[in-house]
């Protein structure tokens, strides 16, 4: 039997992770790898009950979301859509809504799976993660959190505080997934794009963002570069389509192959570069 910790606030829960206890939130992850080993901890941490985690809120060039906020409670806000949409269309994809209920985007962050799908948003949005432990508070930009498979900078006696979104936000973004199914699918491959608004019909601020291809989310930089500033066109489509499939090197699982996830990630690319493209001259 684990010991079980649900602080009211955050003073209690580093008093408990000083202790060694396991940060939890939803569940909905954890719950599944346990029952699944067999594994056993001696003490759980419920970050649900702290009020500091909770809320969603514009402050002054900050749209600022609690790390215990669930993926309900992301798509419900009208502050997210307003200004995150690419987080908005992510929550809408991740599990059904018993999941979405449940899990938050704290722990989306701190699981560190390379499909999660919450992930490549915030990446192409230029997030900013705020963590907290016994020695202070710190934050740390979303592009340098995640340091390996299933591996972040987070100390074990740190907790995920809240997730900023600097404002403005980019006026363009688009989210993208495929998985087996259209529903409670589990990604092959995920996008995030972000970008100012069309200027001349071409782009610019351009952030390509993928998950569910790498150790961890990534940004493709050289198509970044290729995109930006550049006329919109289905030549541009066909060279940035071309040059994701060149540069990325993805991974083989259970869930798809290789050689699949490079095809889909450049006609991804290609797609979303068309339908903006489409929507210019139309």
């Amino acid at each position: 039997m684990s010991l079980s910790w649900s602080p009211k606030s955050l003073a209690e829960a580093h008093e408990a992770l000083a202790s060694g206890a396991l940060k939890v939130a939803g569940a909905t992850d954890l719950l599944v790898v346990d029952h699944a080993t067999g594994r056993q901890h001696e003490a759980v941490l419920n970050v649900l009950e702290i009020a500091e985690l909770r809320g969603i809120r514009v402050a002054g060039n900050e749209l600022s979301i609690g790390a215990a906020s669930t993926f309900t409670d992301i798509r419900r806000s009208p502050d997210v859509p307003k200004h995150a949409r690419l987080l908005t269309d992510a929550a809408a994809t991740i599990g059904a809504a018993q999941i979405q209920n449940r899990a938050t985007i704290g722990g989306n962050i701190a699981n560190a799976s390379p499909a999660g799908d919450s992930l490549p948003a915030l990446l192409a949005l230029g997030a900013l993660i705020v963590v907290s432990g016994p020695h202070g508070k710190r934050a740390v930009p979303y592009n340098a959190f995640h340091t390996g498979y299933r591996k972040t900078v987070l100390d074990p006696s740190e907790l995920i505080e809240r997730v900023i979104v600097p404002l403005p936000a980019p006026r363009v973004q688009i989210f993208r997934k495929i998985g087996t199914r259209q529903a409670q699918a589990i990604s092959k491959v995920v996008v995030g794009f972000a970008s100012d608004a069309p200027s001349r019909n071409a782009l610019t601020n351009v952030r390509l963002a993928m998950g569910s291809i790498a150790a961890t989310p990534i940004r493709l930089h050289e198509v970044e570069a290729l995109i930006e500033g550049a006329v919109l066109s289905r030549e541009l489509a066909d060279q940035a389509a071309a040059l994701v499939e060149k540069t990325i090197t993805p991974i083989d699982d259970v869930r798809s192959t290789a050689a699949y996830r490079r095809h889909v990630a450049g006609a991804l690319v290609r797609r979303l570069l068309l339908d903006l493209h489409e929507s210019q001259t139309s």
